[in-house]
C-alpha cells in the first residue's frame, strides 16, 4: 500500500483500506482527512459495517466516519433480512440484496435512488421490487414509494406505498395487497382490505370479497392482549346476499377465543361458536370439513384445581343442525352450571388403602328442538361419590369400586311422552370389578426394519359391572351424557396383544397394538331402558319406544349404535393399531346377530423423504334407524412440503360410495425458488344443493408474507 502525507490529509493507493473496530472502507484508492473524519474512496470500493450487518460495493463513495453520513455511487449491496418464523410463511437466510444509482447514508438510515430490492440470489432474482426512491431503517423498516413488483422481467403490480417491517415483531397499519379468484357458483371474486395496528395491544383486520353473483362476503378478525395475563381473538365472517343474486344465502358466524389467568390458581377459558344457518356455511365455507359438520360447540368456564380437588363453572351451548331447513336444530344450554370434582384420595382404613372419589354438579340447563321444549331454566342437581380398593394375589390384581348417583329434575317426560314440570329423582346404585389377569410375554429378534428386539405381551383383562335403582329411564330428560345412565349386570371380556419394540440406542416403543372387547349383558333390556323397535314418527323418540336406543353402556364401548333391540350381547369390537414410519389403524365392530362387520374404519398414513399419504374409508350398514349408513373413501397424497424448493404437489379426495359421487376433491401444484413461491389449487364442492368449483391461487414472498386467494388453512401442505 502507498501513503502520501499532506499534514492530516492521507492518501492510500494499491489496496488501501481504513478499518475501524465497527467498520471497513477498502478501494483502489482513498483519500482520509484526519481532522473532519472525511473519507473519499474511487475504485472497486468495499463498505462493510460489521455490527450491521451491511455491505455496500460501488464505484465511488464520499463518507464521513465520524458522523457515519455519505454517498454511494452505482451501488450493489446487501442487509441482513429480519427472519419471521410462522407456520406457513416460506423463510429464507438469505439476506436482501439492493442496486441502485446512487445512495445516501444519513445517520441511522439509507436512502436509495433509482434501484431495485430482493431477497433472492444475485444476478438473476426471481423478484424484485423496483421503484425511484427506498428508505431503508435497519432494524426498524423499509419504505418504497411508487415502486413495481416484478417477476423476472414481467411487472406484477403497483404499490404507490410499500412498507416492510424489519422489527422482531412488526405490526403496521396499512392496505392489504388485493387478491382476485373465480367461483362457478358465485362467479368472479375480488378482494382487499385493512390491517390496523391499534396499539402495542390490540389490531384489527379487515378483509372484504366481492362476488359477482353473490354479494359482498366480509371478514373480520379482533385480537387483543388486555395484559399479561388475558387475551382473545374474535373472528367474525359474513355474507349479505343482494336482491339481484336472490339465490345466494345470507347469514354469519362468528367465533371467538379467549382466556384469562384470574390470579391464585384460578383460570378463565371460553369458546364461542356461533352459526346463523348450516345452508350458509355450506354454501361458502371453503372447507370441506366445515361443510359436513352440522354441529356447533360454546363453551365458557372458570375452574381452579388444587390437590385432589377441582371446581368448575359452566356456561353451555350446543347446537345440532339436523337439515339445512330454518329450524331444524336441537339446541342443549347450561346456563350455568358448578362442578365439583374429588379425584382419587387415598384413605388408610386400619392398614387397608381405600381410594375416595366424587363428582357434583348443579346447574340450570334447557333444551329445545322441533318437537318439544323444557322451560328455560330446569334445575338439575347430581351427586357422586365412588369408594375404590385392590386386591392382589401373586400377578392376580381385582379392584373393585362401589357407587351412588343421586340426580334431582326439576322437569320431566310424563307417560305420553309430553314434558312437565314434575319433579324427578334418578337414584342409583353400582359396583365394579375389574379383574386384571397375568400378562403373558416372550421376547424375539427383530428384523432390522423393526428394531433390535420385540417382545410380545397378551394382556387378558375381565371387567364386571353393575348399575341397579333407575327405573324411570324412560322420563329423564335429555342434557348430555350424563342422562345416558341406566341399570345394567354385563360383563366386558378384553384381551390387548402388544409388540414392544426396542432400537439399539435401548428406546422403547408401542409398535403394534390388537385390542378384543366384546359385552355380555345378563339385563337385555338395561331395565327398561331399550325396547323392541316400533314405528314412531318422533323426532327424537326421547319417551316412545324405538329402534334407536342409546344408553352409556353402548357409548363406552364403541362409537357406534347398535342396540335396535333387547339383546344380551354386544358386537366384538375390534383396534388394531400399527405405529412406525407407516401407520396405520382399523376399527370394526363384528356383530354375530348380523353376521358380519357392520363398522368398519380404516386410516393409513405415513411419509417417506418427501412423499407422504393419507387413506381413510368409512363403512357403516347397521339398521338405517340406528345410524345412517356411510361408505366413504378420503385419499391424500403428494410429494414436498411448504419449504421445499422446486416442484410440491398433492391431491385430496373424498369420495361416497352411496351415492356414486365426489363429494369434494382439490389439486394443488406449488414451486418454491431460493426466495419466493407460487401456488395454484383447484377444488370442487358437491355437498347437497351446491357444485362449486373454484381456482385459488398465492404467491408467496420469503420473509414477508403470502398474497392471493389460497389461505394456509386451505392448503394441502
Amino acid at each position: 500500500m502507498h501513503k502520501d502525507l499532506d499534514g492530516p490529509i492521507k492518501r492510500f493507493s494499491i489496496a488501501a483500506r481504513v478499518e475501524t473496530i465497527d467498520m471497513l472502507i477498502r478501494a483502489d484508492e482513498i483519500t482520509y482527512d484526519e481532522d473532519t473524519g472525511d473519507v473519499e474512496a474511487v475504485g472497486h470500493v468495499h463498505f462493510e459495517h460489521f455490527l450491521r450487518g451491511e455491505k455496500i460495493d460501488c464505484d465511488r463513495a464520499e463518507y464521513n466516519m465520524n458522523d457515519e453520513t455519505g454517498n454511494f455511487y452505482v451501488v450493489s449491496g446487501s442487509a441482513q433480512s429480519q427472519i419471521t418464523a410462522r407456520p406457513g410463511l416460506l423463510t429464507t437466510q438469505t439476506p436482501f440484496f439492493f442496486q441502485a444509482k446512487w445512495a445516501e447514508r444519513l445517520k441511522d438510515h439509507y436512502i436509495l435512488h433509482d434501484g431495485f430490492l430482493t431477497d433472492c440470489l444475485i444476478p438473476n432474482p426471481w423478484w424484485r421490487l423496483k421503484g425511484p426512491v427506498f428508505d431503508i431503517l435497519p432494524g426498524d423498516h423499509a419504505i418504497a414509494r411508487n415502486s413495481w413488483f416484478y417477476i423476472r422481467k414481467m411487472p406484477l403490480f403497483y404499490a404507490p406505498w410499500f412498507y416492510k417491517s424489519l422489527k422482531k415483531e412488526p405490526r403496521k397499519s396499512g392496505f392489504l395487497i388485493p387478491n382476485f379468484g373465480n367461483s362457478s357458483a358465485h362467479g368472479k371474486m375480488f378482494g382487499s382490505g385493512y390491517y390496523w395496528a391499534i396499539n402495542r395491544s390490540f389490531d384489527l383486520t379487515y378483509r372484504g370479497l366481492y362476488y359477482s353473483q353473490a354479494g359482498l362476503a366480509n371478514y373480520l378478525d379482533f385480537r387483543g392482549k388486555i395484559n399479561q395475563k388475558t387475551d382473545f381473538d374474535v373472528n367474525v365472517f359474513g355474507v349479505l346476499a343482494t336482491q339481484e343474486n336472490p339465490s345466494s344465502e345470507s347469514g354469519y358466524r362468528i367465533l371467538m377465543h379467549a382466556k384469562s389467568d384470574l390470579g391464585n390458581g384460578w383460570e378463565a377459558r371460553g369458546v364461542l361458536d356461533y352459526l346463523s344457518s348450516l345452508a350458509f356455511l355450506q354454501d361458502f365455507t371453503q372447507s370441506f370439513t366445515e361443510a359436513v359438520t352440522s354441529e356447533t360447540h360454546s363453551v365458557a368456564y372458570v375452574t381452579k384445581h388444587w390437590s385432589d380437588y377441582g371446581v368448575d363453572f359452566v356456561a353451555q351451548r350446543d347446537v345440532s343442525f339436523q337439515s339445512t331447513a330454518p329450524g331444524q336444530t336441537i339446541e342443549t344450554r347450561k346456563l350455568p352450571s358448578a362442578e365439583f370434582t374429588g379425584r382419587e384420595h387415598e384413605v388408610d382404613f386400619n392398614g387397608w388403602p381405600f381410594w375416595v372419589s366424587f363428582t357434583a354438579s348443579a346447574g340450570f340447563l334447557d333444551r329445545s328442538q322441533p318437537d318439544y321444549q323444557t322451560r328455560q331454566f330446569v334445575d338439575r342437581i347430581d351427586f357422586a361419590p365412588h369408594v375404590t380398593t385392590a386386591f392382589r394375589w401373586h400377578d392376580i390384581q381385582l379392584i373393585p369400586t362401589f357407587g351412588i348417583r343421586e340426580t334431582q329434575y326439576s322437569e320431566s317426560f310424563n307417560n305420553v311422552g309430553q314434558v312437565t314440570g314434575a319433579n324427578l329423582l334418578r337414584s342409583s346404585r353400582d359396583v365394579t370389578l375389574d379383574l386384571i389377569l397375568p400378562s403373558f410375554e416372550r421376547i424375539f429378534d427383530a428384523p432390522d426394519w423393526i428394531g433390535k428386539k420385540v417382545k410380545h405381551v397378551i394382556e387378558p383383562r375381565i371387567t364386571y359391572k353393575y348399575v341397579n335403582g333407575i327405573n324411570n329411564f324412560d322420563q329423564v330428560l335429555r342434557f348430555d351424557e350424563n342422562d345416558l345412565i341406566s341399570n345394567t349386570n354385563q360383563v366386558e371380556f378384553s384381551l390387548t396383544n402388544r409388540l414392544l419394540a426396542k432400537d439399539k440406542n435401548g428406546i422403547v416403543t408401542d409398535f403394534l397394538t390388537w385390542q378384543l372387547r366384546y359385552d355380555r349383558y345378563f339385563d337385555p333390556t338395561f331395565g327398561g331402558a331399550v325396547q323392541p323397535c316400533q314405528t314412531t314418527t318422533s323426532i327424537t323418540a326421547a319417551f316412545v319406544p324405538s329402534c334407536r336406543n342409546i344408553v352409556a353402556s353402548e357409548l363406552d364401548l364403541g362409537g357406534f349404535a347398535f342396540l335396535d333391540t333387547p339383546r344380551s350381547y354386544s358386537p366384538i369390537v375390534s383396534v388394531f393399531r400399527v405405529q412406525s414410519r407407516v401407520g396405520f389403524e382399523w376399527r370394526t365392530d363384528y356383530d354375530p346377530a348380523h353376521g358380519g362387520i357392520v363398522n368398519s374404519t380404516v386410516n393409513v398414513d405415513g411419509r417417506i423423504r418427501k412423499y407422504f399419504w393419507v387413506l381413510g374409508h368409512t363403512e357403516a350398514h347397521t339398521d338405517p334407524v340406528l345410524l345412517p349408513p356411510a361408505n366413504q373413501l378420503h385419499v391424500m397424497v403428494g410429494y414436498g412440503n411448504p419449504r421445499s424448493k422446486g416442484w410440491n404437489y398433492g391431491f385430496q379426495m373424498f369420495y361416497d360410495y352411496r351415492q356414486s359421487k365426489v363429494l369434494f376433491w382439490d389439486a394443488q401444484g406449488t414451486y418454491n425458488t431460493d426466495c419466493c413461491g407460487f401456488s395454484v389449487q383447484y377444488r370442487r364442492f358437491s355437498i347437497g344443493t351446491r357444485d362449486d368449483s373454484q381456482i385459488q391461487v398465492s404467491f408467496a414472498v420469503s420473509n414477508i408474507g403470502t398474497f392471493g386467494t389460497l389461505k394456509r388453512q386451505d392448503s394441502i401442505f
